[in-house]
């Protein structure tokens, strides 16, 4: 038998998804790698439960329901719907998908708070804040920027630096500001609530290093003991959409506190519905497994703070946690501009087979925690040729003689090396799914593909087929490689699913499970007729996803006309005119500048760091130096062009360009918009 010897019972989860913004391509990621592991866990035979949930509470959420004019409960429901259908359009098969924002949450974030706290593990202190004088608030960390106190990089956030590495409290930022209202915070004191995490770490050196991490990850946590670790701050102060802490008004518990709790509330509800014990799968020393698929910029909650709450208030901790790189496409990060941010939504739209993508980032994947990268043209290429021109090319090019020739019945398999090189396969294409390295299951198995088809083209039905008395050789030729399609059918399964059905309905088959390689097609067995399964990808397609994806307003290109001076007709009369299809091409938008710097050996040239909105900065060569001392340029608005191709320049990559008036007698000035004008607004 193929499959595992022992039943096992595993309870897996993938990172909730913020319930602020749409599903694209980086996230699904998780999604697929997760999914791809869990259907293959259940083929083997044992028992899983896959859950997750939209992760619905914090500032962000508070926001833009207040911006939208809607209560957060109405945004978050609208979400939770899209997500439930973009998830479920990818194939994604949750057991159960919930919100944080449910009553099993609150009850176990207030019930794990109450156990943390006679353990003696919560400590209360007044802090001093950042807080809003416009907003009247007290400025999440994620809400406030400026310089990173260790290695100066500008616009970071004020928990951690993006460039360094770095974490710090937003107090130590340099110049920093709110990213709400762009005012200048002001320090003001606050009593917080704090889970003492300096108290676990004896307990969290002996857990990261129990082999729950890969090596890694285990590696990376070891560089937080070494500065040891800080108490965890795990309240906010209203206004704050989230769970109220117990016995303390206006304060609530941190997003991060309920969050994972999340993934216990999405279990429990499922336990409700179904009759499941949640405690076998949550009291300590269950003998079930417990697996967390999540990013990796999210380890450190996941690694440290996670297991610590847990081992505290009395519950089991995560048998292991698998980590996953980020995203990239076609080399570099997502970007608007380059229509290579795309939502799962659009690439629905465009590519219609959410099959496709599962493919391509399986033959991707492995347990490690690289980055990965999405290139469309490969992706193009290599659906079409492995699932197209080697999977589905053997049944395209056998099936229709077993249906016009012979009724559609099958011969039983022949002594056939071919078959046996297959099936004696399952083994190293099982470890390899278990171990997450996907890439190498699927190598493995076009590898089989190749094999299948050296067989076909050797053996040549269609040559057979215009011959008398070919006709056994035939039959047996065809049901032979239907027999070895079947197989490669069974071990992409777990990456294609829906495909795998479509062909058990043609084959005429059960449901395959691991199993089923041990079986075969019997003798007289009688396939139903074939129909096309699958098309090539057209290339056009992805072009018309990427340009639907293009938001010019936040563009990620870079200016090849020279942005070292200021452009100026000196006679306008002179001018030359353009149309109106002309001008609506320059993509003009307010940016705030949020650095401004002298660029050594340039006598012209003033460095720019220019925020565009959406966490989206550029850097700017601008001829401006005579008319500017750099420190008064600061966090003033001004115009850029945002959609010029780029250009090198001597003393680096200029990518984009401020607009700049001057005459003979003065100048160049730079332009700013009006009172009112905000950040990331594009100039119509």
């Amino acid at each position: 038998m193929a499959t595992a010897k022992y039943p096992r019972k595993i309870l897996v989860t993938s990172a909730l998804p913020y319930a602020n913004g749409s599903i694209h391509l980086g996230h699904l990621v998780e999604y697929i790698q997760t999914d791809i592991w869990v259907r293959f866990q259940k083929m083997q035979g044992h028992t899983v439960h896959y859950v997750c949930a939209d992760d619905t509470h914090g500032t962000p959420i508070m926001l833009r329901a207040e911006k939208e004019g809607v209560t957060p409960e109405a945004l978050i429901a609208n979400v939770h719907q899209e997500h439930s259908a973009d998830f479920s359009e990818f194939l994604v098969a949750f057991d159960h998908y919930y919100s944080t924002n449910a009553p099993e949450n609150k009850e176990l974030s207030q019930s794990i708070y109450n156990k943390l706290k006679a353990a003696g593990k919560i400590a209360s202190k007044t802090i001093e804040q950042f807080y809003d004088p416009v907003k009247n608030m007290f400025l999440p960390d994620r809400f406030i920027k400026g310089e990173c106190p260790k290695c100066h990089a500008k616009d970071q956030y004020g928990d951690s630096c993006e460039v360094c590495g770095a974490t710090y409290n937003p107090t130590e930022l340099i110049n920093a500001y709110s990213a709400v209202s762009g005012a200048t915070p002001i320090r003001k004191e606050t009593e917080h609530y704090f889970f003492k995490l300096s108290e676990c770490e004896g307990f969290l050196k002996e857990w990261t290093r129990s082999g729950t991490l890969q090596g890694e990850a285990a590696n990376k946590m070891a560089e937080w003991f070494e500065s040891g670790l800080n108490d965890w701050d795990i309240s906010r102060d209203a206004p704050y959409f989230g769970f109220e802490i117990p016995d303390a008004p206006g304060k609530y518990f941190y997003v991060w506190l309920d969050a994972p709790i999340g993934y216990m509330a999405s279990f429990k509800k499922l336990c409700s519905d179904t009759g499941l014990d949640f405690d076998e799968y949550w009291n300590k020393g269950s003998s079930t497994e417990l697996y967390h698929f999540i990013g990796k910029d999210i380890l450190y909650f996941h690694a440290l703070f996670w297991p610590a709450t847990l081992e505290y208030s009395g519950y089991r901790t995560p048998s292991k946690i698998f980590t996953h790189g980020f995203l990239t496409v076609n080399g570099e990060k997502m970007s608007k501009s380059r229509g290579t941010f795309i939502t799962a939504r659009s690439y629905l739209e465009h590519i219609k087979n959410p099959e496709y993508l599962r493919y391509y980032y399986a033959a991707k994947l492995n347990s490690t925690m690289e980055d990965i990268d999405l290139s469309l043209d490969d992706f193009v290429a290599r659906v079409n040729s492995d699932l197209v021109g080697k999977f589905i090319n053997i049944a395209s090019r056998t099936a229709g003689f077993i249906n016009k020739r012979f009724e559609g019945k099958l011969q039983p398999v022949a002594d056939n090396k071919v078959v046996a090189q297959l099936k004696s396969s399952a083994t190293i294409i099982a470890e390899a799914y278990e171990a997450r390295e996907y890439g190498k299951a699927l190598r493995e198995i076009m590898h089989l593909a190749d094999s299948a088809n050296g067989y076909v083209a050797s053996n040549a039905p269609w040559v057979m087929a215009k011959q008398e008395g070919q006709d056994v050789a035939l039959q047996q030729t065809c049901s032979d490689a239907l027999e070895m399609f079947r197989l490669l059918t069974l071990y992409l399964k777990p990456v294609l699913p829906k495909l795998a059905f479509e062909i058990e309905q043609f084959l005429n088959i059960a449901p395959l499970t691991w199993d089923s390689v041990d079986a075969s097609l019997t003798n007289a067995h009688i396939i139903n007729a074939y129909e096309h399964l699958i098309t090539r990808i057209d290339p056009k397609l992805i072009e018309a996803m990427t340009e639907a994806n293009k938001e010019n307003l936040v563009a990620t290109a870079q200016v090849a006309a020279p942005a070292t001076a200021p452009v100026h007709v000196t006679n306008l009369a002179e001018a030359e005119y353009i149309s109106m299809d002309d001008f609506s091409k320059v993509n003009l938008c307010i940016a705030k500048i949020v650095n401004a710097e002298h660029v050594e050996g340039a006598e012209k040239l003033l460095k720019l760091t220019l925020d565009i909105g959406e966490e989206n900065t550029r850097q700017v060569f601008s001829g401006i130096k005579s008319a500017y001392d750099p420190v008064t340029l600061v966090g003033r608005l001004t115009l850029m062009v945002a959609n010029l191709a780029p250009r090198k320049m001597k003393f680096g990559m200029s990518e984009g360009m401020v607009l700049a008036a001057s005459d003979e007698n003065g100048g160049p000035f730079i332009l700013s918009p009006d009172v009112g004008a905000k950040l990331g607004m594009r100039v119509k």
